[in-house]
């Protein structure tokens, strides 16, 4: 009996050895395609839902889903999602998008299918791996989710006119604020290195009064060096991050020309909960950032980008000094900028900015 035992453990063993050293092969071979425009088998395919699924609804069953029924929230989330999830998530009358196609697996419509509250939270909080949903819960507070997901329940019964409606009447940044006494703005736009980008001879920063704003910034967004930060080494896009380099220098010194040059037609500025068009941001809180930027010094820690076709996401992590109440703050500002190839330049199709107080420097 024990002779049967000990043979039958050396098989095993074997076996394990054999499964373990078959898989090495093969992951080292680099046979499978890892590319998104070769699809997983159906068997496969099937196997990494159900694994999806499930781990979602393990962490997600505990959690206690407050009234998603306040006006005021599905309100805010209308434009959170009208901010940050359309491209991939679509909304009512859209039927694609240029990112869309490319994705693998397919992001759900959520304009035509609700997601389970609790589901939708912790998806929204934490990302997915292997994927392209991000997770928003490291630039966004719980609240601010809960309203994302009051909204999706919401969504699947709009119109085209009810979304637009509802996204005009998202709730501005001054209902918003981040939690400052003085209900100022604390995003970061850029770094110290960007700010020569926008002189001329002579060190000037005045943009000519009689230049095309769109020539004007497109010159800058083709032209503006790449620029290095801590933690970031080669750049996927540089021809994106020299756009958003152009952008934060702009806003660094007070440039409104080459600040509107740079946003498209139809972008979305999003920050604190709530999203403008273009022409509202240029009306109200682009003056008030201008005046923000002016005291404050930057400082860059971090950028990164991804390219996708004619479009490209650029994220970047900044660190603000100013002065409030006469005594030093400290602010860590993030920023995603959503560009579009618009002929041979490019143009930033929304804008989202987070920012929160840390340290105050002595």
């Amino acid at each position: 009996m024990k002779q049967h035992v000990k043979h039958y453990s050396i098989a095993v063993i074997a076996l394990f050895a054999i499964v373990i050293a078959g898989a090495a092969v093969f992951v080292y071979s680099g046979v499978y395609n890892i590319g998104a425009d070769d699809h997983h088998t159906r068997p496969v395919f099937a196997l990494m839902q159900t694994l999806r699924e499930r781990s979602i609804h393990v962490r997600s069953e505990d959690i206690q889903v407050p009234n998603l029924d306040d006006p005021q929230l599905i309100l805010k989330g209308a434009g959170q999602y009208a901010a940050m999830c359309t491209d991939c998530h679509l909304k009512p009358g859209m039927s694609d998008s240029e990112i869309r196609p490319g994705l693998y697996p397919q992001p759900p419509n959520l304009s035509q299918v609700r997601v389970d509250p609790k589901d939708a939270f912790w998806i929204i909080k934490h990302g997915i791996k292997m994927s392209a949903m991000p997770a928003w819960g490291s630039s966004h507070d719980d609240p601010t989710i809960w309203s994302m997901v009051a909204f999706l329940q919401k969504l699947p019964d709009m119109t085209p006119e009810q979304y637009k409606a509802m996204v005009a009447k998202a709730p501005p940044d001054e209902d918003m604020d981040m939690g400052k006494e003085d209900g100022g703005h604390t995003h970061s736009h850029g770094g110290e290195e960007a700010q020569g980008h926008h002189q001329g001879e002579g060190g000037s920063m005045e943009a000519p009064e009689q230049e095309d704003a769109h020539s004007h910034a497109d010159a800058h967004a083709s032209t503006a060096p790449a620029k290095s930060m801590d933690g970031y080494t080669p750049r996927a896009a540089p021809d994106a991050e020299a756009a958003a380099q152009a952008f934060h220098g702009a806003l660094e010194h007070g440039d409104r020309t080459i600040v509107l040059g740079l946003l498209a037609a139809d972008a979305t500025i999003s920050e604190g909960g709530s999203t403008q068009s273009r022409e509202a941001y240029a009306a109200h809180h682009l003056d008030e950032d201008l005046a923000f930027l002016k005291q404050a010094k930057v400082v860059p820690l971090w950028m990164g980008s991804m390219p996708m076709g004619d479009t490209a996401m650029v994220a970047s992590d900044s660190r603000i000094l100013t002065i409030e109440n006469g005594k030093p703050v400290a602010i860590r500002s993030k920023e995603q900028l959503t560009l579009k190839k618009i002929g041979s330049a490019w143009k930033i199709t929304a804008v989202q900015w987070h920012s929160a107080q840390v340290e105050t420097p002595q």
